[in-house]
């Protein structure tokens, strides 16, 4: 799994209408935040938006896959890739991408820890 800069630069100016988003590298890919939330990841020089019940039919009806990071591994993230078309359209990129960020609110990855309040 690789990310060229190249295309890094392209999705983030795309998304350029969703505000400041912030790419993070990790697992050789990278993770795309807006307001410290992740809401896509690049692999491969592919874009994937963060997916549950609220979007997860868009993706399927156009015919994407979910993101598979093992070839040898049955394992599903929820993370589907971009249509080539919506990623070439700043509008609807930036609605899937809001779309992909309420799944990533209402699904956190990874529970919020709350430090202990001194009394």
């Amino acid at each position: 799994m690789s990310v060229s800069e190249s295309y890094k630069d392209f999705v983030v100016d795309q998304l350029g209408r969703l505000g400041y988003v912030t790419v993070k590298k990790m697992f050789g890919g990278a993770g795309i935040y807006y307001d410290g939330l992740i809401f896509g990841l690049l692999a491969d020089d592919i874009l994937y938006f963060k997916v549950d019940d609220s979007n997860k039919s868009d993706y399927i009806m156009a015919g994407m896959q979910p993101f598979k990071p093992f070839d040898d591994k049955p394992m599903l993230m929820p993370y589907y890739e971009v249509p080539v078309d919506i990623l070439e359209n700043r509008e609807q990129l930036v609605e899937w991408a809001m779309k992909a960020l309420f799944a990533s609110r209402n699904n956190p990855t990874k529970p919020k820890k709350h430090k202990a309040e001194r009394a």
